[in-house]
């Protein structure tokens, strides 16, 4: 007996046409349909996404750098020290061999004696010559008051608050740090060359003579502050003989200025232009390279006494040594 196949009857309301057969659906004729139509608009979503981002240049920039964020931030997760990849932005230096040849003989001395990287020294030379030229104060006598305040140390700071590579006290020039962001620029060693130019000129002006600038930039009121003023000018000197191209011992002859208190307090008048002169040369005849400095006399040691603010308006105290320093305390 043969089996008779019987083939489902379509619903009511539905239309067949002549001669179509009528398939029944199934649930992968159903997962199928919805699959292809899953597929053409994830297609029509792409291309609409990548007309968006070739018309619209911000959306793709944005859109890689919250990828690139995120790849570093999974890389970084996965260390053991957080790691900064814009560090060498913030680090102060320059090519020693991009300098002009006066600055780089300068730079290069400056880095033996001090025994500081020849690049950061670069740099802060380099500074010391556009400031100067700014202010019209020679670029050499900046460099030693650096070198005398804080051996080139940008973080060096004194009992009294003089802190950086000039010894800058930011409680009396506060003012002057606020067009650099705050008091804590100070140690930023650019910062700190810029402010304490500033009020070395500042000081040079009040005085009228270099000698007496630098007496009031040290703060020496009860002394005549030939000890500093010697030291600074004697750096100068030396800085001066090795920027011409001279063979220049560390401890070169010091020079002795014999300024008396009375000389000191009241300055003979000179014009800003002088500042600018060289200075006198000392005898060609130079000490052998040495990184020590000579000891320091005790009566000069005894001579000198915790400075007093003469004025309202404190001034620049500076004469505190910096930690590790081989000079006495004021």
């Amino acid at each position: 007996m043969n089996a008779i196949t019987l083939s489902p009857v379509p619903g009511p309301g539905a239309a067949v046409s002549a001669g179509a057969v009528w398939t029944p659906r199934t649930p992968w004729t159903t997962a199928a349909a919805l699959t292809r139509g899953s597929l053409l608009l994830l297609g029509l979503l792409l291309a609409l996404a990548a007309f968006a981002l070739a018309t619209q240049p911000h959306l793709r920039y944005g859109i890689e750098s919250r990828a690139l964020a995120w790849l570093l931030e999974r890389q970084l997760s996965s260390l053991e020290v957080a790691v900064d990849p814009q560090a060498v932005d913030r680090v102060t230096v320059s090519d020693p061999q991009a300098l002009p040849d006066e600055q780089e003989r300068v730079a290069n001395w400056l880095s033996r004696k001090y025994r500081v990287a020849k690049e950061p020294m670069s740099a802060l030379v380099a500074e010391a010559f556009v400031v100067g030229e700014q202010l019209r104060l020679d670029p050499k006598l900046i460099l030693a008051v650096m070198a005398i305040e804080s051996r080139f140390n940008p973080i060096a700071a004194s009992p009294v608050g003089a802190q950086g590579l000039m010894q800058v006290m930011t409680r009396v020039h506060s003012a002057k740090l606020e067009d650099f962001g705050g008091n804590m620029a100070v140690f930023d060693p650019l910062t700190n060359l810029r402010v304490g130019a500033m009020i070395l000129r500042d000081t040079i002006r009040r005085s009228g003579s270099i000698e007496g600038g630098l007496r009031l930039y040290v703060g020496a009121v009860s002394t005549d502050g030939r000890w500093y003023i010697d030291r600074v000018l004697s750096e100068r000197d030396r800085l001066h003989r090795v920027a011409a191209g001279q063979n220049v011992g560390f401890n070169a002859p010091q020079r002795r200025t014999g300024l008396s208190t009375a000389s000191a307090s009241n300055p003979p008048a000179v014009s800003e232009a002088a500042q600018m002169q060289a200075p006198a040369r000392e005898s060609d005849a130079v000490a052998p390279a040495s990184m020590e400095h000579p000891p320091i006399p005790a009566a000069e040691q005894a001579a000198k006494a915790p400075p007093v603010s003469p004025s309202p308006e404190p001034v620049q105290r500076l004469d505190t040594p910096y930690p590790g320093t081989p000079y006495p305390a004021a």
